[in-house]
């Protein structure tokens, strides 16, 4: 090639790079059905956002929404399938009444725990059901978990639960399949999102609530408002968040683009569980020596209770939808398979 030649090829390559670099972009506007001010839960998107630009050296854009700036909260799924947005950050849990299997890619009563949770996601076939979930719901999205935290706290209570007598009659704030163990044992439920929970325990609307980990229930003032803090978490042990993105977009997305989104979830996962569980004590601590909270910890007999009702309701939804059982099956037999491990590698607890 002689040297007029090489030029013209210089300068052809030096004129089409920036109309590529510009095709190679991409801006992901997504809102978020948690506040970014709640730890561990709403917190893990902005600094998803800020990872995925420095990784891609700016060619990834993700511009953040609080919620209902944009979006509500459960709206996220239908307006990411019809492309009203390209991305989404939220939990499957809220799409229960759409989809039955949903929650069981969220949370699920005497579930597995994270490190069991992200092992059946990442190395089971969880991920794999995950998608299939969406795409036989006839949602047009590509699903990544995001971030996951540690147990939730199971209730906020004006007074004590020592039956289950004192359930019944509650009107109370629940997530997810739990919230149907409860409804089986006399309370009515509601799913609100957490910015109304606090309200709705003023005006007296809810009588009880539960909503995530003691730290961001603090931030919300449950402890204000109900000093009986129940633990353990029976029905989320492990809670997953999704971060949804239009399919059409994500398969525009180059191989990099794809692979810099898929690792940063992935490193989102344990950045969220990791903070989550060096945040709890705080408010813990806090809400026993400065609010007045008490700390309460369920009978066995009120966990059987839970249990055992929780196996009713898994029976009844695997009836009832044929994907929720495959689901269910298929995370069962996992944990089957795995419990020799836990029960053997792990120290026993007091």
């Amino acid at each position: 090639m002689n040297n007029s030649i090489l030029s013209l090829a210089l300068a052809a390559t030096v004129l089409a790079a920036p109309a590529a670099n510009a095709a190679d972009k991409l801006l992901l506007k997504t809102p978020t059905a948690f506040s970014t001010f709640l730890p561990g839960l709403g917190s893990p998107i902005p600094r998803i956002a800020e990872q995925l630009k420095l990784m891609s050296n700016g060619t990834i854009k993700m511009k953040v929404y609080e919620p209902g700036k944009l979006i509500a909260p459960f709206e996220i799924l239908e307006a990411v399938s019809s492309g009203k947005i390209n991305s989404g950050y939220t939990t499957a849990g809220y799409w229960a009444g759409k989809i039955p299997a949903a929650p069981l890619f969220s949370a699920v009563p005497f579930g597995p725990e994270a490190g069991e949770y992200v092992a059946w996601l990442y190395y089971g076939n969880g991920l794999t059901l995950y998608q299939e979930m969406y795409d036989q719901a006839g949602y047009n999205v590509k699903v990544l978990p995001c971030a996951i935290t540690a147990p939730k706290t199971s209730g906020w209570f004006a007074k004590e639960i020592n039956s289950p007598e004192d359930l019944k009659g509650l009107k109370m704030r629940f997530f997810g399949l739990g919230g149907k163990v409860l409804e089986k044992l006399g309370v009515s439920t509601s799913l609100l999102p957490g910015g109304e929970i606090f309200p709705a325990l003023e005006k007296g609307a809810i009588d009880a609530a539960e909503f995530s980990m003691p730290a961001i229930d603090s931030r919300l003032g449950f402890q204000k408002l109900v000093k009986y803090n129940y633990f353990p978490g029976w029905h989320q042990q492990a809670t997953v968040f999704e971060l949804l993105i239009n399919k059409k977009v994500w398969n525009k997305a180059s191989d990099q683009h794809q692979s810099i989104i898929e690792n940063a979830c992935k490193a989102s996962m344990i950045d969220s569980l990791a903070e989550g569980e060096a945040i709890q004590h705080i408010s813990m601590n806090d809400n026993v020596n400065n609010h007045g909270v008490h700390i309460m910890q369920w009978s066995p007999e009120m966990l059987d209770i839970f249990r055992t009702t929780w196996d009713e309701v898994a029976k009844e939804e695997s009836a009832n939808d044929e994907f929720f059982a495959k689901v269910l099956t298929d995370m069962n037999q996992f944990r089957d398979d795995y419990k020799i491990w836990k029960e053997n590698a792990f120290l026993p607890r007091k």
